[in-house]
């Protein structure tokens, strides 16, 4: 195992808990050395994204359809004490496989317009974790809570856009853009279909007078972290993309030695359906894998983004995802911002916020709490979200 030391170029060789080099993040493909945003945008951040497609998240036929449309669900309502009005939207859209839509819920704080937000990628029953009239209130989207900090509270349920388990992508949204018999080994999987989805909802938000497009987040937990990251790459839109505990295949880096944590042996195993088929190639195999996640996040430079983690929740590898943060920093480094401003791994509920890069880790398990919405909208306010 290798001290840690940065060389020239951007490739990093770490401490004891990795594995191998860590691919270059500001280094092209043809050994050039990245100095400047021109080369960033013209040569590099391409190169960095299509490895991703072609090795991990899969390509994605279907971009914005022409035939997409948006039905409001009934007359917009005032709710929350008067604090808030809720609006429910149908996305519809079809393809050369049929047609198909989703719905999405909006609180927005009333009486005020050009209001940034939040969109999240519900991965849990919605009836329990995302109810429109909140008859049933959880900590996992704490509506209330976020209008009081003058945010749209935005969300609509994964499974709406595509089945979350094992198919052969003949249904949810693969069938409508993709026959699932022309798949290749970089056809997209589930996590980039969801990500399509949080990007339609952004196609909405752009025609709402009352929310400001140019100051909205997608966030996500666990896999919904993981797709929230790969939109945020995909969809230069979101202003600010959020991963909450998304572990492997998210925000850890997969060259960290982190027993505990899980690996692409074992994500594949169980989850092989979000990913590409090309992905499979890396099992037990990481130190092949053209890319690692924290050229992910620097995807999102000169954007911000956040990444949380979970004392208790070892299996997404706090420390793997703490180091991506760190090695993604000099993508902002080229356009005169700060990435992840701290070196050492914090204690826990010491949230770094200074830089474009946000980083914390709080007690408790695997879940998204009260405390990460709370820290998510201070990091949005800390760098002037709030007008």
């Amino acid at each position: 195992m290798k001290k840690m030391m940065m060389l020239t170029g951007g490739l990093l060789m770490m401490s004891s808990t990795v594995n191998a080099e860590i691919p270059a993040l500001m280094k092209t493909e043809a050994g050039q050395d990245v100095a400047s945003v021109a080369q960033w945008e013209q040569t590099r951040r391409p190169e960095i994204f299509k490895l991703f497609e072609e090795h991990v998240y899969g390509r994605n036929p279907a971009g914005r359809p022409d035939s997409l449309r948006f039905e409001a669900l009934g007359e917009d309502k005032v709710m929350l004490d008067g604090k808030a009005l809720r609006k429910r939207v149908r996305i519809h859209y079809e393809g050369p496989g049929g047609k198909a839509q989703f719905d999405v819920s909006a609180f927005i704080p009333k009486g005020r317009e050009n209001v940034p937000g939040f969109v999240l990628i519900c991965n849990r029953p919605p009836e329990e974790n995302i109810d429109p009239d909140r008859n049933v209130k959880s900590p996992f989207w704490p509506v209330e809570e976020i209008v009081g900090r003058g945010y749209a509270a935005i969300a609509f349920f994964n499974q709406d856009v595509a089945p979350d388990r094992l198919t052969d992508f003949s249904g949810g949204v693969h069938a409508v853009f993709q026959d699932h018999k022309a798949r290749t080994p970089s056809s997209w999987g589930t996590l980039a279909a969801w990500a399509w989805g949080a990007s339609r909802v952004m196609d909405w938000i752009e025609t709402e007078p009352l929310l400001d497009a140019k100051r909205m987040a997608v966030i996500g937990h666990s896999r919904g972290g993981k797709t929230a990251l790969w939109c945020g790459a995909v969809d230069t839109r979101f202003a600010l993309s959020i991963s909450n505990e998304s572990g492997c295949g998210g925000a850890k880096l997969n060259r960290m030695d982190l027993p505990k944590s899980e690996h692409i042996a074992q994500i594949v195993k169980n989850f092989s359906f979000w990913f590409c088929d090309n992905f499979r190639k890396y099992v037990d195999n990481e130190d092949a894998l053209p890319v690692d996640q924290h050229q992910l996040l620097a995807l999102m430079a000169p954007r911000l983004v956040y990444v949380a983690s979970a004392e208790g929740d070892p299996w997404a590898g706090p420390e793997g995802e703490f180091e991506s943060c760190k090695l993604s920093s000099p993508a902002w480094a080229l356009y005169g911002k700060k990435g992840l401003v701290g070196d050492t791994f914090p204690a826990l509920e010491t949230p770094l916020h200074e830089g474009s890069v946000g980083y914390h880790i709080r007690p408790g398990k695997h879940d998204l709490t009260l405390y990460d919405w709370s820290r998510f909208m201070d990091f949005a306010d800390k760098h002037g979200w709030q007008k």
